[in-house]
């Protein structure tokens, strides 16, 4: 049976979504505990890549269950809620429901959402959680430039150099800047950065939001950023932010990709 498991991680203890040599990825610590489970290995696969210490507030992976698995669970419900007592408490699965043969994690989605989240006090709740950037930042400005970001073409400035991609054409539809408040304490004011798109290269979002606070900071005029766009050069863009304040936030699927909905195993 294939599955999509639907989860969320906090990234800081890992090195990233996908398993690696010599460290410690949340694909290998799911993989890790379905075995326990099931009795066998069960080959994970996620919907992209996420870097070192990048967060996902929602995540999809697909596995085949081993035939196997009928006689431990009676229900994927339950079988979720048994991974939930395997996994430590940085990684928490929603649910897991069966999907057609074919049915993919990655190459099925239609659209994806990121959001990158900024603070410039000094706050020990949001370490790790979100970005601290020191100064000022002229939110308009950053709003204006986002908003050249929204077309579909090439976005080969912000794409990590030596990735090995086909392409480096994206279609963004959407790229928000916004001030929000931290409800623990008053006064506290951050920043909000929401992108989708149908697709994201290597280091994508990290890339535009370090640019998008080089405007914000004074240090990049909205032509200069428009150059940017249109140079293709990473080397004209900004720095990548931090991954602390990075967290993948959606993933959409055509409706035909889940079949209906029956939790008990067979």
């Amino acid at each position: 049976m294939r599955v999509f498991i639907e989860l969320a991680y906090d990234g800081t203890n890992y090195h990233g979504w996908q398993r690696q040599p010599v460290a410690t990825s949340v694909q290998q610590v799911i993989e890790e505990a379905l075995e326990r489970l099931c009795g066998s290995k069960c080959t994970v696969l996620g919907c992209g890549r996420t870097d070192a210490g990048v967060h996902a507030s929602y995540y999809v992976a697909h596995a085949i269950l081993p035939e196997s698995s009928d006689k431990r669970f009676d229900s994927l419900e339950q079988l979720a809620f048994k991974l939930n007592g395997v996994l430590d408490n940085d990684i928490a699965v929603f649910s897991i429901q069966e999907v057609g043969e074919k049915a993919h994690a990655r190459f099925d989605a239609l659209e994806r959402s990121y959001t990158y989240w900024i603070h410039t006090d000094k706050d020990p709740f949001l370490d790790g959680k979100s970005a601290r950037v020191y100064g000022d930042l002229d939110i308009e400005a950053m709003q204006i430039a986002a908003s050249m970001l929204i077309f579909n073409g090439d976005f080969a400035a912000f794409c990590k150099t030596g990735s090995d991609v086909k392409t480096t054409i994206c279609d963004v539809r959407k790229v928000d800047v916004s001030l929000v408040s931290h409800s623990w304490r008053s006064g506290s004011v951050g920043v909000r950065i929401d992108i989708e798109a149908n697709r994201f290269l290597r280091n994508m979002v990290r890339a535009i939001v370090g640019t998008l606070l080089e405007v914000g900071k004074g240090k990049l005029s909205q032509d200069a950023f428009m150059e940017v766009i249109a140079s293709c050069d990473r080397s004209r863009a900004g720095k990548s932010a931090p991954a602390c304040g990075l967290y993948l936030a959606r993933v959409d699927y055509p409706a035909d990709v889940f079949l209906p909905h029956d939790t008990m195993l067979i």
